[in-house]
């Protein structure tokens, strides 16, 4: 780890997120960071315990003079998105995250930073590690699971915590203070298919699109940038169209918070129609490539002769899926009608497989509406239905409401205010902030998400802004003296 971090101040801060950052956190995996934060609240002596799901809590009563003050709530996520270049040789299973300085960021060397949520985490650890920053009674609440299904959150049961306002710290943005967030729900269609027989007189080639930006599937998706799998499925869609392409084998995106940056599918042509083929391919790459100049400068998209494969996708199913594919909302579907600029709802593509007579789609539906939600939900469902395809709705989890009258945004905004001499940007986010699933169990919980500037989070490009985290550290002490009492 490098020591220009644990150098960077406030040190209390970028210490802890340095010694958070050695540990692997992949989501679903977090036993070994499980453990490192028993350690770490068992070692100053403080109550801490895991609950049923494995979300660990730890207790810190207040400093003296803050006893009459309202008990509190910090929380982040122990997970991270796992994400790196395809030319960065790394293992998320076992090394720590390889940080560097760039002016004024924090990043890391080909992979995700972690800062997402690492840096909410650190800052609890730091309050819970000094004897000096004055605060009330307070819970650290460690949840698991957030970036893969909210696992931690939606397993927390009530009567656990015994605090009356909430802090969460999963907010990207040093200037606003959130108050509400998107619910999401994952849209999985899957089906067999036959293989057939190469035709003789037949061609193989790669497809490659690479070079995205990539990104947050929330808080990114109303950004234009290019979705690998909506590329790569309109190259697919021309080329049957024209040319009576096959698919071999098709492999695009990732993780479904993260918008597809690269896909890779091995197809067939028939020799007849290969040099039409290739001159056809470059026309439409130059007219995709000019269509995403502004937001995709990086986009490259290779078409290469590769092996001839022994089997290829039934034709017939085969069509069937590029369609839906193309038909499939992808992107922004409704801005909201009551805040200026906040998407209400969206979809992800995130995955697409198909491979060995299965395919399998993996979208990310998001909305702060419930019923709009599943609306769209219900739309990607029909489009691959229609084609076959079974179709699962899972892992729903609720939105956050807004409370205008929250009375803890009203101390917030007036201590940003009074730090940054104006007032600060009182939002709702497309992400899928924990807040929305914890109210569940603590209805009456006050709550609020805050947090320092990151950009391109769920990317290779995640970066944490130094002078950020200094304004935020200096924001976090001020509201920890001025919870309201009891």
């Amino acid at each position: 780890m490098s020591q220009e971090i644990r150098n960077l101040e406030p040190k209390a801060l970028w210490n802890k997120f340095a010694d958070l950052n050695a540990v692997p956190r992949p989501s679903k995996k977090e036993e070994r960071v499980i453990e490192f934060m028993k350690n770490f609240g068992n070692s100053l002596g403080l109550e801490t315990f895991e609950d049923e799901i494995r979300n660990v809590i730890i207790r810190k009563p207040a400093t003296p003079g803050m006893e009459n003050r309202k008990p509190i709530v910090m929380q982040g996520h122990l997970d991270m998105v796992h994400q790196k270049n395809a030319d960065t040789v790394f293992d998320f299973d076992t090394q720590g995250i390889d940080m560097y300085v760039d002016g004024d960021w924090v990043r890391a060397r080909g992979t995700t930073l972690g800062a997402d949520n690492g840096l909410g985490v650190a800052t609890i650890m730091a309050i819970l590690e000094s004897t000096a920053i004055p605060h009330p009674a307070i819970e650290a609440l460690f949840t698991i699971d957030e970036e893969t299904g909210m696992t931690g959150a939606l397993n927390l049961k009530g009567g656990i915590l015994q605090g009356q306002i909430l802090l969460n710290l999963d907010t990207e943005e040093d200037d606003e203070i959130d108050i509400g967030c998107a619910g999401g729900i994952d849209v999985t269609a899957t089906r067999t298919y036959h293989e057939e027989e190469v035709p003789e007189g037949s061609v193989g080639y790669t497809i490659t699109v690479k070079g995205l930006n990539g990104g947050h599937s929330g808080m990114d998706i109303h950004k234009g940038l290019g979705n690998a799998n909506k590329i790569m499925n309109r190259l697919l869609f021309d080329a049957f169209e024209n040319f009576g392409l096959q698919i071999v084998e098709v492999n695009g995106g990732s993780l479904r918070n993260a918008i597809p940056r690269e896909s890779v599918a091995k197809v067939i042509i028939s020799q007849m129609f290969d040099e039409a083929y290739v001159y056809d391919m470059q026309e439409i790459i130059a007219d995709i490539k000019a269509e995403y100049k502004t937001t995709e400068p990086n986009l490259s998209i290779e078409i290469v002769k590769g092996d001839l494969p022994e089997k290829v996708m039934d034709l017939g199913v085969q069509e069937g899926i590029i369609r839906a594919i193309y038909a499939a909302h992808n992107g922004v579907y409704r801005m909201s009608a009551d805040m200026a600029d906040l998407v209400e709802t969206s979809n992800n593509i995130a995955r697409v497989v198909i491979k060995d007579g299965e395919v399998l789609i993996g979208c990310l539906t998001r909305s702060s509406v419930e019923s709009s939600k599943f609306d769209l939900a219900n739309s990607l469902r029909s489009a691959f239905e229609l084609v076959g395809c079974e179709v699962e709705l899972t892992g729903s989890y609720p939105g956050w409401t807004p409370n205008v009258n929250s009375e803890i945004l009203e101390v917030l905004k007036e201590i940003y205010e009074k730090q940054n001499g104006e007032q600060p940007k009182v939002v709702a986010c497309h992400a899928g902030l924990e807040c929305g699933i914890l109210g569940t169990n603590y209805p009456d919980m006050d709550m609020i998400s805050f947090g320092p500037t990151i950009h391109g989070a769920h990317s290779p490009d995640e970066r944490a802004s130094i002078s950020s985290a200094q304004k935020y550290w200096k924001f976090v002490l001020e509201i920890l003296s001025n919870i309201p009492v009891k």
